[in-house]
Order: structure tokens, then sequence, then C-alpha cells
């Protein structure tokens, strides 16, 4: 019985999950939310206790990690993390090997996600994808020729950082109008929460998203945003829609340049019911020439797409 131990540092969750290799399906599986005020020791610490947990008196033959935050996967270092504080430069490969006596890979949460869909999910059978993740933040991972493909630093696939509005919002990157500042969870809420602030009342729109977190404007979240749409709020439906259209255009952008045949969208924000995909399809065959031939289909395995990912991660550092 040959075991790998999968890992997800996720921005607000961590998850941590045994299979026997070949199999599809978990032995054994935990996650635990990341404290609000967490950095890295407390999320490492976290993490411990997980693996511990689930390993009991086993050992894996080599663990896979899945890291919310850009990655030097040739090193598997941390450079940092936009969620959680004190992850600069942490040798997160190192730290493991030491501990656990066996071979490791770390990689981006969008670089794993692809490779889980590629290995095990939507991307089956395709040579090229481009794999997006639309939750906390919005990012990218290549399989090209049927292999990831991180670029000369580590950085492809940062479709969140494509600008589709140059006189737009300023992102967290300092920039204006990228995809990420209209597309992911947090940042859709954040621009309900201004014009419900900002605005004197409407005549219409807001009043679903009022009611689902009683007037505290503080507890609106991008799944809250998506619920309301879908329950006919035109506030909500309104930047839902704005957030569709950015992915689109970065989408139809991305399948000018690099030509994949499949786009495989996960994360919470796809959850956001048909109109929002029908506006990312829409949107992205307008945008891209009408010669570029693509497919814009769900992610299939969800949230474990990096768990799974990180499971084909341990698989290619095995074969090394």
């Amino acid at each position: 019985m040959t075991l790998i131990l999968a890992l997800d540092f996720g921005g607000t969750k961590l998850a941590a999950a045994l299979v026997n290799i070949g199999s599809k399906k978990w032995l054994r599986y935990e996650r635990r939310l990341s404290p609000a005020n967490a950095n890295a020791s407390t999320d490492l610490e976290i993490m411990r206790s997980l693996i511990y947990s689930l390993l009991q008196d086993t050992k894996p033959a080599a663990i896979g990690v899945s890291f919310g935050g850009p990655v030097d996967a040739s090193t598997g270092t941390v450079r940092l993390s936009h969620h959680v504080a004190g992850w600069e430069n942490i040798p997160l490969k190192g730290l493991l090997e030491n501990e656990f006596g066996v071979p490791v890979g770390v990689d981006n949460d969008a670089n794993v996600a692809a490779l889980g869909e590629h290995r095990f999910g939507a991307g089956q059978g395709y040579e090229s994808l481009f794999y997006i993740t639309v939750s906390t933040g919005v990012g990218g991972g290549w399989i090209l020729n049927g292999q990831p493909w991180r670029g000369a630093g580590g950085m492809a696939g940062e479709i969140g950082h494509i600008v589709v509005d140059p006189a737009g919002s300023v992102c967290l990157c300092g920039k204006r109008g990228c995809v990420e500042r209209l597309a992911s969870g947090p940042y859709m809420a954040q621009n309900v929460r201004e014009i419900l602030e900002n605005e004197p009342p409407r005549r219409e729109g807001g009043e679903v998203l009022r009611g689902l977190v009683g007037d505290n404007l503080t507890l609106l979240t991008g799944q809250l945003v998506s619920e309301a749409a879908a329950a006919g709020d035109d506030l909500a439906k309104e930047v839902l829609h704005k957030a569709a259209w950015a992915l689109g255009v970065g989408i139809g952008n991305v399948a000018n340049l690099m030509n994949p045949q499949r786009f495989v969208l996960g994360g919470g924000v796809t959850k956001a019911g048909e109109d929002f995909w029908r506006v990312v399809r829409q949107v992205a065959r307008e945008t891209a020439l009408p010669e570029v031939d693509f497919e814009i289909v769900s992610a299939v395995l969800g949230d474990d797409a990096p768990l799974w990912g990180a499971v084909r991660l341990a698989e290619i550092r095995m074969a090394e």
C-alpha cells in the first residue's frame, strides 16, 4: 500500500488528505479554518496537527502541497501569501522533507489545481488547458502538451492581474481594473458594499442583499452576492454581471494569445448560476477572434482540486 499525503494551504482554510496511490477516494481527510489573525507559524502548527491526525502510525511515500500564493516550484520555497502574514521566503519543501523524510513537491494553488483537473477531472484526455480559480483571488494554471507550464519565473497564469478596465478601481496589486478587482469574491462584496453605503437608496436593488445580512454590510461575501443575484436582486446582478464580463474579457484575450483547447473554471464564484456562465462565455467569445476555438467548462473536483493536484505533484516527485 503506497500512501500519498496531500496538503492545501488556502487563503482561509487548511486541508489535508491521505490517499492510496491509484485510488480516486480519500482514505482520510481533514480541514480547518485558518484563524482570523493567522500567520505562517500558526498555519504550520495547525497543518502539522492535521498531518499527524491523518497519518497515525503510517508514513507516506511522498507529499504534495498546494499553496495559496506565489511559490518557486523548483525549490519549493513560498515567496509570500497575500492573505496570511509571515510567509515571505519560507522553505516549505525543505521543512516538510526534514520532518517526514520523504520527497515533497510544492506549488502555487492554481498550478496545482490545474494538475488535479488534468489528471482526475475536467481536463482528462486534453493536451492543453488553462485552469482558472475564482475565489478569494483570481489565479490560473497551465497544462501545455500534457505538462504543467509555469513560465520562466513560475509566474505564468496570472489572469487575475490582466487589466480589463484601466480607469477602474485599484486592486491589491496596485494596478487599476484587474480581472481580480472585479471578479473575486471579496472584491464583489466590497463593490456592493460601497454602492449601498455611498449611494442614496435606489428605487430598486439591494433589498435582497440587505435582507441576507440583516443590514450589517460587513457580513457581505461574494457567495451572498451570487445568492442575491439568483434571487433577483438588481444590484447584485449588476455587480455579478461586471465580474462575469471581466472574466470573459480575460479569457478571450488568453484564448487569442495561447489557444488552449479548454478553459476549466473552479472556485466559489463559479457557483454563481447560469446567468454568470452565460455572460462569461458570451464575452469571451466576443473578445476572441472568430477563428479561435475553445470551450469553457466547470471544474469537476470542486474545492478538492488543489488536493487532487497535490496528489499528482507527489506522484511526479516520486517518479523523478
